[in-house]
């Protein structure tokens, strides 16, 4: 009985947290529909009758199905890249021994402690150097190699990959490849769309870089054509446009988490290994 009572108990409290945690968002919905008047007028819970006047002060500024395909791109091929090449990374520092294996380690972990801004002069002046201003594949490229990616899928991978499973493989005439494709990136996909939750978010999420990096509107990503918005000068009168691109901005962002999430919990048994 003390037993039912305690976890009656857990589920009350989770119950109000996850409550909480939705409050933001639906304020957040609410106030796209309401007007700048309505909402510093104060709080509601009730839907207002502006989102159509909101959607045409909003499609003054951008195309936001523009931003979102220029967003969805970018981080979706950040997303991909990052996590297949950190997986192929992590796997060379988790099975291989080879010359210098700790000090390039080493140095990855201390680049995990460098801000990226730090060096956003001097890869401006490279990329500009290289002609590769107002393209996406300075956004992409670099954003490949993760330190962060590649350290976590490491230390997951010795955790749960023996390399007596590797050397049967090799026994066996798989090749390098072969192994890693069909019996490590199995077993790594949890970590995987862990990380993968994080990079995406990142990329999408990403302001300064494609500010700086992007010139043409029609390439801006949906951050950056948000920043128009946020910058007007009559920005008192499009609070409920800016409430409206912010929604409209975070769906993807919330899809992506509950796919990745699903696919965490349908992989944690696929990829364990039996003994």
């Amino acid at each position: 009985m003390w037993f039912k009572s305690k976890k009656a108990v857990v589920y009350v409290i989770l119950t109000l947290l996850a409550i909480a945690c939705m409050v933001p968002f639906y304020m957040m919905m609410v106030n796209a529909t309401r007007n700048s008047q309505e909402i510093m007028s104060g709080f509601s819970l009730l839907p207002g009758s502006s989102l159509i006047e909101n959607w045409e002060i909003m499609s003054g500024y951008f195309d936001i199905f523009r931003g979102l395909f220029n967003s969805l791109f970018v981080a979706g091929s950040i997303t991909f890249l990052s996590g297949y090449f950190s997986a192929l990374t992590a796997y060379g520092f988790a099975i291989y021994d080879f010359k210098g294996k700790n000090f390039i380690f080493t140095i990855i972990l201390v680049l995990m402690m460098v801000p990226g801004q730090l060096g956003l002069i001097g890869f401006y002046d490279l990329i500009s150097g290289m002609g590769l201003i107002d393209s996406y594949i300075p956004l992409i490229i670099p954003a490949i190699a993760s330190p962060f990616v590649v350290f976590f899928l490491r230390q997951y991978l010795q955790s749960v990959l023996p390399k007596t499973i590797v050397e049967a493989a090799r026994i066996d005439g798989a090749s390098e490849l072969a192994i890693f494709h069909k019996i490590a990136v199995p077993i790594m996909m949890p970590g995987i769309a862990t990380m993968s939750i994080g990079t995406f978010i990142g990329a999408w999420n990403s302001y300064i870089l494609p500010l700086v990096v992007l010139l043409s509107p029609s390439k801006f990503t949906l951050p950056v054509m948000m920043g128009s918005l946020k910058a007007s000068t009559d920005m008192a009168a499009n609070i409920g446009a800016t409430y409206l691109a912010i929604a409209i901005s975070v769906l993807p962002i919330m899809i992506a988490f509950l796919f990745f999430s699903k696919h965490i919990i349908s992989n944690i048994s696929a990829g364990a290994v039996k003994e």
